[in-house]
């Protein structure tokens, strides 16, 4: 499918410098590109390939003032990164539009019901009442219990698990292995040294908007439920623990764990592998750095590192007075000789 410029340039809301009749039917790295491919520039390190790609097409930002003459034709844009991920946006739900139907064998329940234009693959389980939205699309080999409600225009990718009674909103991504509404860990210590299971009885609700990667797992709520606010973008292999809330659009990535009870606000950014204990609260724009071990509450628009996590700002500044302490040290060792000569000086 051949796609000119002019037609590229309305969908990002872009202008056309150049041929607006180029066209192009696939997408390439600005140092891969070949003829009749699009590509976009954005970052500075990957200048020079500007002006070597053999991309037909290029989305790059209007500030841009060119260095050297380009063969290609160009598509100026605020912001070419936003641009080329809109664009992206569009192939794919162009993509998958085509993909409809019913395929066998799989298992779908007489009481689950599914709205129009919808994807149901092989070796799919929907259970007792489930209702699916519009042009929603299941993958094959995932499992859908019962009672599950999923919204419109979700796409729930193969071997994803959703237990009964959870929610799922519209617009939603889950990707591949992860598992929604597993129990949570709960056991109550006995007087013998055993542990007693605590039933978990409530569920996960998963907002619009939500995109959640590969081999994630969250818990669903001891009573109540856990909550995936509007917006919210988590990575691959994140554990979230029964009753957590994240706020609305807060980002965690990958490896990153959250216990129980934990409230997150909105807008929060959490790196990778970073652990947070349970029953605190991270408030709205918080940030912890990568591998951070957060064991109490973090007010809004503050940002942490370490373990124990604490400023991140004087957590820099305690980094590099350690790097100094060689230094210091020699300078102490100084001082004293210096004492002892100046003590025996006064004694003589």
């Amino acid at each position: 499918m051949q796609f000119p410029a002019a037609q590229i340039a309305l969908i990002v809301s872009g202008k056309v410098e150049g041929n607006p009749e180029t066209s192009v039917d696939s997408f390439g790295k600005i140092e891969e590109a070949k003829e009749g491919q699009l590509t976009f520039f954005a970052n500075p390190k990957y200048e020079d390939f500007l002006y070597s790609t053999k991309a037909s097409v290029i989305i790059l930002n209007e500030a841009y003032e060119l260095k050297h003459p380009v063969t290609a034709s160009l598509i100026r844009v605020p912001d070419a990164y936003t641009a080329f991920a809109t664009l992206l946006s569009k192939y794919q739900e162009i993509m998958q539009q085509q993909l409809t139907g019913i395929q066998q064998p799989c298992y779908i329940a007489k009481t689950a019901l599914y709205g129009q234009n919808v994807f149901i693959g092989a070796f799919a389980y929907l259970g007792e009442n489930v209702k699916i939205g519009n042009n929603t699309k299941i993958y094959p080999n995932a499992y859908v219990g019962d009672n599950v409600i999923i919204g419109d225009n979700t796409i729930i990718h193969p071997g994803v698990k959703i237990y009964n009674d959870c929610k799922i909103g519209n617009n939603v991504v889950i990707h591949g292995g992860t598992i929604i509404g597993s129990d949570g860990f709960g056991f109550a210590p006995q007087a013998d040294g055993s542990f007693k299971k605590v039933p978990q009885i409530g569920n996960v609700i998963i907002e619009d908007n939500v995109e959640i990667g590969s081999n994630t797992t969250i818990d669903r709520a001891t009573i109540g439920s856990t909550l995936i606010k509007k917006g919210a973008k988590l990575d691959n292999l994140i554990q979230i623990a029964h009753n957590v809330e994240i706020g609305n659009s807060t980002v965690i990535a990958a490896q990153a764990g959250v216990s129980g009870s934990t409230k997150i606000g909105n807008g929060v950014m959490i790196g990778g592998q970073a652990g947070i204990v349970g029953h605190i609260q991270l408030g709205d724009g918080a940030k912890v750095n990568a591998q951070s071990g957060v064991s109490k509450s973090i007010e809004s628009g503050k940002a942490v590192t370490g373990s124990p996590a604490f400023d991140y700002t004087s957590a820099l500044r305690s980094q590099a007075a350690s790097r100094k302490l060689p230094e210091l040290e020699k300078r102490v060792k100084e001082l004293e000789a210096l004492v002892k000569q100046l003590l025996a000086e006064k004694v003589s």
